[in-house]
């Protein structure tokens, strides 16, 4: 018998595995966390496939997500980043990558870790949610908001409400699965 997935993923593969194998899954790795608000940055305004499918381009362009070296980027290569085809070229969001790192890092260095600093939002333990059908979670909630206004205030960019939610799902601040997909009691 298939198993019973999100609606979201069902019908591609690469969507399919990321669904079962890293959506939802709370992530507490600094590494991690940053790699995926770079890809919800670049996401923003974009399906998340689109960003997805250009995921090992974007690692290889940006030094596997490595802040340290990202947030040390010289106008040099952000003009080379803006010329790989790879990725998506958006002189906004590459700028507002680099710009991220270092604020990452000011983070870091204030909480001792942005996980720290961003689970402590929601007491260090996923939300879980339960809803029949994806369609139903909001778009942002009053955490993502506070988090959103939050993480602008310290300087970040491309960081809405929005984007911030989407991060909560992917990186298990919350979890978003169906109530009948088969994640859903495993994260």
């Amino acid at each position: 018998m298939e198993k019973h997935r999100c609606g979201w993923c069902v019908g591609d593969s690469l969507y399919e595995a990321y669904h079962d194998e890293e959506w939802g899954v709370p992530v507490y790795d600094d590494d991690i966390l940053f790699e995926f608000l770079i890809l919800e940055t670049f996401q923003a305004g974009l399906s998340w496939i689109t960003v997805l499918k250009k995921r090992e381009n974007f690692r290889k362009a940006f030094d596997n997500f490595n802040f340290k070296k990202i947030a040390k980027y010289q106008q040099s290569k952000i003009d080379d980043l803006l010329q790989d085809a790879g990725i998506i070229r958006n002189k906004l969001k590459v700028k507002a990558t680099v710009t991220n790192a270092q604020a990452f890092i000011k983070i870091q260095e204030e909480f001792g870790s942005f996980s720290k600093y961003i689970w402590d939002f929601v007491d260090g333990k996923p939300i879980k949610n339960s809803f029949e059908n994806y369609k139903d979670a909001p778009a942002n909630t009053v955490i993502s908001d506070a988090i959103s206004k939050d993480l602008k205030k310290r300087g970040f960019k491309f960081v809405g409400s929005t984007v911030i939610y989407a991060h909560m799902q992917a990186t298990g601040m919350v979890n978003d699965h169906e109530v009948n997909c088969f994640r859903y009691n495993e994260v």
